[in-house]
Formats: C-alpha cells, structure tokens, sequence
C-alpha cells in the first residue's frame, strides 16, 4: 500500500495503485452521538411502519420534536441498510451472476418443520455503531435455527448461518429469502444449491412475503435490543445469542397457543430424526 517514507511521490503511487489522491488525506469520522440517536429512533420507526420513506419519515421525526432533512434521513437509511418496502415496478435488467428466484410459497401451505426456512438481515444498534444480524428461521415452528453477527453486509455470514442450519438440522425444501445483494450473491446461491433445497425470493418490496422474520425483528429489538445499549460487538453476540436461545426455549408463541417454538418444531419431526 501506500509508503510515505517512500522516494516515489504519494502522487505516483496513488496512480499506480489506481486510488484518488485525495484519499490518501481523508481521515474517517466517526458516526456522531446525535446521528447515532436519530438512527436508533429512525429504526423503531420502520419496524412500526415499514412503508415510510425517507420523506414521510423525515415528517415523523419533526412531528417528534426532532429537525432533519430529506436527505439526511437517507443518508442514514443508506447507512443502515433499511428502504421502504411497498411494491413498485421493476424496471432494470437483472445482472447475470445476481439472479432473481420466483416466489415459491406463495398458495402453499406449510404444515411441518423445514419444509420451508427464511432468511433476512437486519440492522442492530450498539451505543456506539451497529453490526448486522442474520436469522435462519423454520417457517412451520418460528424456530431460530441459526444466526450469526456480522460488522459488515457482505454475504459470508449469511453463507455461514445456513450451512450451520443445514448441518445441524438437514435440508429443507425451500430457502426463502428477499431480494437483497446478500442472497442474490453467487457464494449464498452456491451453498443453496449444494444443500440440495430450492431457493426462493420474496416479491421485489413485498415485506409480507416473509412477514414471519419481520415479526421476529420486533421481538429481538423491543424485548432484547432496544433494552441494552450493547458497548462491544461481543457483547451484542452475547446479548442476542442469549435471547435467542430464550424465544426458542422459553418464550410462549401467541400463533401456537402459548407453545414454544422448540416444541413445535421437534413435535413435527418425524422420531427417526428427533432420536438421531
């Protein structure tokens, strides 16, 4: 990388390693306490309504007391990786290595454990920064299969948390997912493939299509997330690990009458594999 001790002018070197030289100069800021805020504020507000865009949440937000621009809440929205979710036309050509997988669940009803899993990413406040969380969840029980805390939104770790689903717990019929950068990567359509289930992609901005994960989102942020001000990502790995293990094992689920999720799924197993 750049040598500032070097003969060779920054200048050539910029050039040769094909960076701008104005970068060799920058030094990042780090995300400030009031964006920090405004981000944690602006998250609890898209779980309530995953419809708001930058303007209409920018409204909120000022009804709150809170001045921002339209602009500035994208910005941050960006950030955080979250967009409004409403159906809208797709208009652009899909690229070759990101393919777009047709809808599989839809008028299908699923009545047993891994007939279908679904995954999603979502955005995690710390009391300073965020990391990314990524859930396998069994459709039929609700059950958390596997997870995994990432600092960043590449693909890795959610190639991680299937295959520890799939080697813990077999394979299923159909992985669903949304359409993000994530599950589109040739590593996540790679490992599904080689697990042996089909892979499935909710409708372009159709939250509901996968409504069972954005319920567990909730869950996680109000009865966990939102509670403890996490200081170190070991600690929101910690914290998060901890709960999950609670709604799998002692949280009563209201669409299973007061069961538990870890009920549900390994009641439906068939007993060769609960034994094994």
């Amino acid at each position: 990388m750049i040598d500032r001790e070097h003969k060779l002018p920054l200048k050539r070197q910029a050039q040769l390693l094909g960076m701008s030289r104005a970068s060799l100069y920058y030094h990042p800021e780090p995300v400030s306490d009031d964006d920090l805020r405004l981000m944690r504020r602006i998250d609890e507000l898209h779980l309530e309504h995953p419809f708001a865009g930058c303007r209409m949440l920018r409204d909120m937000l000022r009804l709150g007391g809170t001045k921002i621009g339209r602009r500035h809440v994208g910005t941050l929205m960006r950030r955080m990786g979250l967009q409004a979710l409403y159906r809208k036309p797709n208009t652009s050509r899909k690229h070759p290595q990101h393919p777009v997988f047709p809808y599989l669940l839809r008028s299908v009803t699923v009545e047993r454990a891994n007939q279908a899993w679904a995954l999603d990413v979502t955005y995690i406040p710390m009391a300073r920064g965020w990391v990314y969380l990524v859930a396998v969840l069994d459709w039929f029980s609700r059950r958390v299969l596997s997870h995994r805390v990432s600092i960043t939104m590449e693909a890795d770790f959610c190639v991680e948390a299937l295959n520890e689903a799939v080697a813990r717990y077999g394979t299923p019929e159909i992985v669903n997912t949304d359409q993000g950068s994530q599950f589109s990567s040739a590593a996540f359509v790679k490992a599904v493939v080689d697990s042996g289930a089909r892979q499935s992609m909710d409708g372009r901005g159709c939250w509901r299509d996968n409504v069972f994960v954005e319920r567990l989102w909730r869950s996680i942020k109000y009865e966990e997330v939102y509670l403890k001000a996490y200081e170190t990502v070991s600690a929101a790995r910690t914290g998060i690990g901890q709960y999950l293990t609670f709604y799998n094992t002692r949280r009563p689920h209201q669409a299973h009458a007061g069961r538990t999720p870890d009920v549900v799924y390994f009641n439906s197993l068939p007993r060769s594999e609960v034994a094994a």
